[in-house]
């Protein structure tokens, strides 16, 4: 076993809490996501995050807009709606209960 394949598979499952995080304090142009993310250290490239972003909109959880840019295509800018922010929110919740646990479980000595 690859200890690359599990730090990416540990990345995978909090980057949609991470995008709407992200987006937790207004809208953002995907750019601008994938740099804070990179900033991060969450090594996620463009492929990633398109489908990423197309399936938390296709779930109600994300809203776009496009606007004109002056030096190429128009941008999409993505935002929370209301569910996503109530999604959040939940999330939120979980991860401080998961993180929580993690912390009891990799911190306790073993007493077996």
């Amino acid at each position: 076993m690859k200890i690359e394949n599990t730090k990416a598979q540990m990345r995978k499952g909090v980057l949609e809490f991470c995008i709407l995080s992200v987006l937790k304090d207004g809208e953002a142009y995907t750019s601008d996501i994938l740099e804070t993310l990179k900033d991060a250290k969450m090594l996620v490239v463009e492929g990633t995050i398109y489908p990423l972003l197309t399936r938390l909109k296709n779930a109600g959880l994300l809203s776009y807009r496009w606007e004109e840019s002056t030096g190429g295509p128009p941008r999409k800018y993505y935002e929370l709606t209301e569910t996503g922010k109530l999604f959040l929110t939940e999330l939120n919740g979980t991860w401080s209960e998961l993180q929580q646990a993690v912390n009891k479980v990799t911190s306790e000595k073993n007493t077996k």
